[in-house]
């Protein structure tokens, strides 16, 4: 028996150096390096093993090794424009105020691709506003559709888009489908089933159902994106869903907005698809019918923002960082949950102290009690500082909005969490210019106007056992 424990004892030792040596060469967070290497010495057994279903970020590993086609380059030759240059950099000096225009000069650095004028942005403020545009637009298509949903259910909402790209691949267009494998229904997925069966091309986002490949359960692609014959573009917060409709599901509606979006930024939305199709199918989308000319459409200069993790640089949260730290008067923030990491709300909480008038909107009461209580928890440091938190009351507020100093504004899948920002894998379009910005602080006035204000003294009057539970469940941030 000695022998047994000093063997267990040494195998103990031995994994755990593998894990420290581990997070010391990849983990570039020190308060993660640290607890991992906690978790790993003072959990015999079990510690390493956490390590190595949780705590290694094997989706950076593999898109590294994956051959990468054009459609990234090949794309900014068909409709996405060319490369972010000088010349861009002085248009956008002479059109934006100068605090906007650094934040344009980071996210081209960052994204690698240009902030493209000639583009219109329309708001549809709900699935009843949204679902009968994109169903039209599908029943137009004439070349090509691309669809990527983190949720596709298969009742009214999801028939309907299901029969309508049948009767379009009927007609000849060439559709690709692409619906995350846990949003989508892990273990069974009624509508990709349906989707199968009428011949239409679908594939499951990082679905794997073998036990070495559980981990990839933790990351997902939350994007929502539909593209009409590579012109025609939409995106924004809504899933394909009953609850997203009043008429459909009243007793637990969502609240959402959606963006139709047309102009040569269009084709930055189909880069993203063809970027994650590839990645799930190994297909390239090269055929001109996915990457046509695309013809200005408006006056809102854009670009999109793809984040996961497989992004070294972290682009959305340092485009998000950045036009915090640049705000000059006024930062307004739409969230369903609003858990940021250490380096986003020290910028937010810079940018109260140094005068600028933050506000937040979030839910009174989100789909997830936990998330709730962990925000609550959050929000404490925030109303100190005079951060003005706007509680909507239900339904369910779902959308993901910012706007800076009226001049800037962000629209797209990324809540204000860790998930968001580290494991999912999102979407978001940035706007630049006020007539974008306008139509979205009119949207927020409204939901304003609805909210109660959570003042700092109604958090802390809350009893002592709530608020241990409230901080106790927000050391789980990174998780949630």
């Amino acid at each position: 028996m000695t022998s047994w424990n000093a063997s267990l004892a040494l195998a103990h030792v031995v994994a755990s150096l593998f894990v420290t040596a581990h997070v010391l060469l990849n983990n570039r967070d020190v308060r993660a390096a640290i607890g991992w290497i906690g978790v790993a010495w003072l959990s015999p057994g079990i510690g390493p093993f956490l390590y190595y279903a949780f705590g290694i970020n094997r989706v950076t590993r593999r898109a590294l090794r994956l051959p990468m086609p054009s459609p990234r380059r090949s794309s900014r030759g068909r409709g996405a424009g060319p490369d972010p240059s000088s010349t861009e950099r002085e248009m956008v000096a002479e059109q934006l105020p100068e605090q906007i225009a650094t934040i344009a000069a980071v996210a081209a650095k960052v994204t690698e691709l240009p902030l493209l004028p000639g583009n219109s942005v329309d708001l549809l403020e709900s699935g009843d506003d949204a679902y009968p545009v994109m169903l039209a637009a599908i029943e137009n298509a004439r070349a090509s559709i691309a669809v990527m949903s983190y949720i596709f259910r298969a009742d009214e909402v999801g028939t309907a888009f299901i029969d309508a790209l049948a009767r379009a691949r009927v007609r000849g267009v060439e559709i690709r489908v692409l619906v995350d494998g846990i949003g989508g229904g892990y273990l069974w997925s009624p509508a990709v089933r349906r989707m199968r069966a009428a011949g239409i091309p679908v594939e499951r986002f990082m679905h794997y159902v073998l036990p070495w490949r559980m981990p990839f359960l933790n990351m997902r692609s939350h994007k929502k994106v539909l593209v009409i014959d590579g012109v025609l573009g939409f995106t924004g917060g809504l899933n394909l869903g009953n609850e997203n409709t009043r008429i459909l599901h009243r007793r637990r509606q969502v609240t959402d907005v959606h963006f139709r979006v047309a102009g040569p930024v269009v084709g930055q939305l189909m880069l993203t698809f063809a970027e994650d199709w590839f990645f799930t199918h190994r297909e390239v989308l090269d055929d001109p019918i996915w990457w046509p000319d695309i013809p200005s459409a408006g006056g809102v200069m854009a670009r999109g923002v793809s984040s996961g993790p497989d992004d070294r640089l972290g682009e959305l949260e340092s485009v998000m960082a950045v036009a915090v730290c640049e705000a000059k008067h006024r930062i307004r923030i739409v969230s369903p949950y609003f858990l940021p990491d250490q380096r986003l709300a020290s910028a937010l909480l810079l940018a109260a102290l140094r005068g600028v008038d933050v506000q937040l909107v979030i839910p009174e009461r989100s789909d997830h009690p936990i998330v709730d209580w962990a925000m609550r928890s959050h929000l404490e440091e925030f109303l100190q500082v005079g951060i003005a938190c706007h509680m909507t009351p239900p339904p369910f507020d779902h959308s993901k909005l910012i706007t800076v100093d009226g001049a800037w504004s962000l629209l797209g899948s990324a809540n204000w969490d860790v998930r968001s920002l580290r494991l999912n894998f999102e979407f978001n379009l940035e706007c630049y210019g006020e007539e974008t910005a306008a139509v979205i602080d009119r949207l927020i006035d409204g939901k304003i106007a609805r909210a109660k204000i959570l003042s700092a003294k109604k958090l802390s009057s809350r009893s002592l056992p709530i608020r241990f539970r409230d901080a106790a469940t927000r050391l789980m941030l990174p998780y949630l």
